[in-house]
């Protein structure tokens, strides 16, 4: 049973890796390893998060250093920028969710007149889910760029040829 469950849900952040990545026009080539890496970076992040017990912003930071890390060993075998395959992969990763609560939050703070305990519930709903939102998508930049910076002399130098 768990394993079906990383499974599908490496399986969905694939296909949503896909389509992220359609949008942004990569090589043809690059749809693989964008599909690759999603799928392992999401059930990284599911893993940590149903197994090993970790936070949503934790377990991001992980993924993403795995998608970083695998863009760039992918990014190497296709001859594809680093950013061409990991930044749609990060994309099924953005907690949605909590942006989405944040909005939502926010109209029902300003929908609530005077100072009523739905007022007071309203402004503590914004900062939290901002909260989760904001770290969230901050370690998956850290994750994905870190790779970027250990490996900064050949990062630039993936899309050349071989001598």
């Amino acid at each position: 049973m768990i394993f079906t469950d990383i499974l599908y849900d490496a399986g969905f952040a694939a296909i949503a890796g896909i389509g992220f990545g359609a949008i942004s026009d990569p090589p043809l080539k690059a749809f693989k390893g964008i599909a690759i890496l999603a799928a392992f970076g999401h059930a990284t992040r599911f893993c940590f998060m149903n197994y090993a017990g970790q936070d949503i912003a934790s377990a991001s930071l992980m993924g993403a250093l795995i998608i970083g890390l695998g863009s760039f060993l992918i990014g190497r075998k296709l001859q594809c920028p680093m950013t061409v395959l990991s930044i749609p992969a990060l994309l099924p990763m953005v907690p949605g969710i909590y942006f989405y609560n944040t909005i939502l939050s926010l109209i029902m703070f300003l929908r609530s007149a005077g100072d009523t305990p739905q007022h007071m519930a309203h402004m503590q709903d914004i900062g939290s889910n901002f909260m989760f939102a904001f770290t969230t998508t901050f370690n998956l930049a850290i994750g994905a760029t870190l790779p970027h910076f250990i490996f900064k002399t050949k990062a630039f130098t993936l899309t050349r040829n071989k001598r």
